[in-house]
């Protein structure tokens, strides 16, 4: 395991210069700590190293500008290998480091954590991902699935394909296969697809592919066989490329795909090429945005010296600013803690989730930050820990990913009773009480 640490290199080389003034040099550091959960290794890792190499790069690039308000930031990443298990271990060993916030990477140890976060005060983020129903902070406390959760991005699908067809009411007798990663992660979905398909009157087809979705034939056999008018993809890693072979194999067309926004990236399509052009995926506001400020930035501050995280081309692709928004939420949480519990201060993990329940990020601070035209405005507050819930579709072209949908926005009037519902469901299985208004305040 590596420590990657600007700080702690100083402390190092002050503990080689004179071993008498090591402790103190210890002691004195100020030091915000972000455990950073990864899988570079096993099948998913052709996806989560570009999320991880982006996560690493945003830390060291606020490092490079002077740190959290004169706070260095130090980091530590920890193996998962996507698996629940590990990722347990991984919490275990660095929680007690002084952790800020975790961020899993995956459905199934946030479901592990959940019930860990509030016990050890330390905050869960989960943009794009983790437990749905987490979007109420009324019964979650600790977790965040900022800028959008599985239920807002299937909303956004549905509505998507029925403003292809005339109208949502034009889905009346349409047939949508699922095709899912039989996870946690994949049976998100679920509850709002069916919910639409009773609104709207078309057929769901469910079609769970066993991890890690290398073997795909039996389920593109029964796709040829039913012929749905649109297939979704919930798949992640390695599943994504070869549903897209077989799609191929089998002559589906790729413009009736429509992949979650973790089957949008390029390591989903580059194997596959010109013959995945015409397939969609959501995308959670951003898409490959090389032209980005704060790749730009990144470019010229890390790479241009050589400390930069990862090959110099992947920079700004999907999953790398995937990954560099997630670690700018978590600072900018731990920011907005400095604002009310002392500026140039270490935050605790308790300062940091009241920082996180009351992001503040208009367009004028995230165009300052370098996200100018990459993402829109985040506001949380007590009960709503999403903060933002746009959705994008972009398609691939055949070597590169653009946008070809306006801004989607998942209906609420659907979705917050559903949310409120799994959220008391969860408060009655677990004996919680939801949070009382002094709570919210306090």
């Amino acid at each position: 395991m590596k420590l990657k640490s600007l700080a702690l290199a100083a402390s190092i080389v002050a503990a080689v210069a004179g071993a008498t003034t090591a402790p103190a040099a210890f002691a004195q550091a100020k030091e915000q700590f972000f455990p950073v959960l990864v899988y570079r290794t096993g099948p998913y890792a052709p996806n989560g190293v570009p999320f991880a190499n982006g996560y690493v790069d945003y830390l060291k690039l606020v490092n490079a500008n002077g740190g959290l308000n004169g706070v260095k930031i130090s980091f530590e990443e920890c193996e998962t290998g996507y698996a629940t298990d590990r990722g347990v271990e991984c919490y275990e060993r660095l929680k007690s480091k002084g952790a800020t916030v975790f961020q899993p990477l995956s459905t199934g140890i946030t479901f592990a954590l959940t019930e860990k976060a509030p016990v050890d005060k330390i905050p869960l983020i989960t943009a794009g991902y983790g437990r749905s129903e987490s979007a109420d902070g009324g019964v979650f406390k600790w977790n965040f699935p900022l800028l959008g959760t599985y239920w807002i991005n299937a909303d956004a699908l549905v509505q998507h394909v029925g403003k292809k067809e005339g109208g949502l009411d034009k889905l009346k007798g349409k047939k949508i296969a699922l095709v899912y990663h039989d996870s946690p992660f994949g049976k998100e979905p679920i509850p709002v697809l069916q919910e639409r398909a009773k609104m709207h009157g078309f057929e769901l087809q469910m079609l769970p592919v066993t991890a890690p979705g290398v073997e795909q034939k039996s389920t593109w056999l029964q796709i040829r066989q039913s012929r749905p008018d649109y297939v979704f993809l919930w798949g992640w890693g390695v599943m994504n490329s070869t549903a897209l072979k077989e799609a191929v194999a089998t002559g589906y067309p790729r413009e009736k795909m429509y992949g979650v926004w973790w089957a949008g990236a390029e390591p989903d399509v580059k194997d596959v090429g010109e013959a995945a052009k015409g397939y969609n995926a959501a995308a959670m506001q951003h898409g490959a945005q090389p032209d980005a400020k704060v790749v730009q930035d990144i470019l010229a501050k890390l790479h241009g010296k050589g400390q930069g995280t990862g090959p110099k081309e992947e920079v700004g692709s999907v999953l790398y600013m995937r990954g560099m928004i997630s670690a700018m939420l978590g600072v900018e949480g731990v920011k907005r803690a400095q604002e009310r519990f002392g500026k140039g201060k270490v935050m605790s993990g308790e300062q940091v989730r009241w920082g996180l329940e009351n992001l503040a990020l208009d367009q004028k601070k995230l165009d300052g930050l370098g996200f100018a035209g990459v993402m829109r405005p985040v506001s949380t507050s007590c009960q709503d820990h999403v903060g933002a819930g746009w959705v994008r579709v972009h398609t691939w072209d055949g070597k590169k990913w653009g946008f070809t949908s306006d801004w989607l926005q998942a209906d609420d009037m659907i979705l917050k009773p559903m949310v409120k519902a799994a959220a008391d469901k969860y408060a009655a299985e677990k004996k919680l009480e939801r949070r009382k208004p002094e709570d919210c305040q306090s």
